[in-house]
């Protein structure tokens, strides 16, 4: 009988201690959850701050890259990578600050699924329609008098061109053919002897490609990429060919119609009227385009639209 009082009483001294171990811990539950509510959050809140901000901003800045196509009236119109915040960079530029910055976004492009080189060939008569950015062709087969203050508009407003050099025209001018590729700007291909290629056999068609492309080498060093038929004539043979000698056939979106000899200022004002993301505005060295290239330089950039090569326009790099 002492034996199991004894032992009741062990058991119940066993519970006593227990509660009170308990009644302890319990008591140190407040002070935990205050630090865990308060602490805690004061370090991570920042953090989920800026973090909420990036996931705000890339829902306003993410673009979808934008595939290159053969449109029914444009023809192959190139394509334009899309753009997406890059997370991580973003957190990291702004972890210093500790706080959320719009001039520290830190941006990834991602490039469209077709590109045009995917396409069959087609000619080119602009470029992405969201790129901000236009281009300036000069078909040179004559007006050489006006070529070196051309230059020297362009030049003065940092402005790059693309000059489609007539194959006939390099071998008697090379210095000023050289006197354009020393200010930067891009050379392609006008032919060798202004033919109309619409109503070219398909033998005449490539000789007129090839000797263009020697002529050019011949003085320039340099392997053209880019091909613009005289006077815009071409068929599906004339592309074909110049694709095969990697050429992208070029043609116009705007024309200035300074071969008519305009009101340069006029000239101007309308040309950069029509003037759109993606333009292709055609010259050549003229006495209106000379005099009317200042104004429309500058009439086009107040549109926010960047001027610079062809090959620039049609790459599918972002312009932001």
């Amino acid at each position: 009988m002492r034996k199991q009082l004894y032992a009741l009483v062990l058991f119940v001294l066993v519970l006593l201690l227990l509660f009170q171990s308990q009644t302890s811990f319990d008591s140190s539950q407040p002070y935990l959850s205050e630090h865990h509510t308060t602490v805690a959050p004061v370090v991570a809140g920042k953090e989920n701050n800026v973090y909420d901000k990036l996931e705000e901003a890339a829902n306003a800045y993410n673009q979808p890259p934008i595939d290159a196509v053969v449109d029914k009236v444009w023809k192959a119109v190139p394509g334009y990578n899309g753009r997406i915040v890059d997370m991580k960079a973003s957190y990291e530029a702004m972890e210093d600050a500790g706080q959320f910055k719009e001039n520290l976004l830190v941006f990834k492009e991602i490039p469209p699924e077709v590109h045009l080189e995917d396409l069959p060939p087609a000619p080119i008569y602009k470029g992405n329609p969201e790129k901000p950015m236009a281009s300036f062709i000069v078909n040179v087969s004559w007006g050489e008098e006006y070529l070196p203050q051309m230059l020297k508009v362009l030049r003065e407003e940092r402005t790059k061109a693309t000059f489609f050099l007539e194959g006939r025209w390099v071998q008697k001018n090379p210095k000023l053919a050289k006197m354009i590729v020393e200010e930067g700007h891009e050379i392609g291909s006008h032919a060798y002897s202004h033919p109309d290629l619409n109503a070219t056999p398909v033998n005449k068609i490539h000789q007129e490609l090839q000797q263009t492309n020697e002529s050019i080498e011949a003085v320039l060093s340099i392997t053209p990429s880019l091909f613009a038929p005289p006077s815009g004539s071409y068929n599906d043979q004339v592309v074909e060919i110049a694709a095969k000698m990697g050429m992208h056939t070029i043609l116009w979106t705007v024309d200035t119609i300074d071969w008519k000899s305009p009101d340069p200022m006029q000239m101007a004002e309308k040309t950069a009227a029509k003037t759109d993301n993606g333009s292709i505005i055609l010259m050549h060295p003229t006495s209106s385009a000379v005099q009317g290239l200042q104004p429309l330089i500058r009439s086009i950039k107040e549109k926010d639209i960047q001027l610079d090569t062809v090959s620039e326009l049609i790459d599918e790099s972002r312009v932001d």
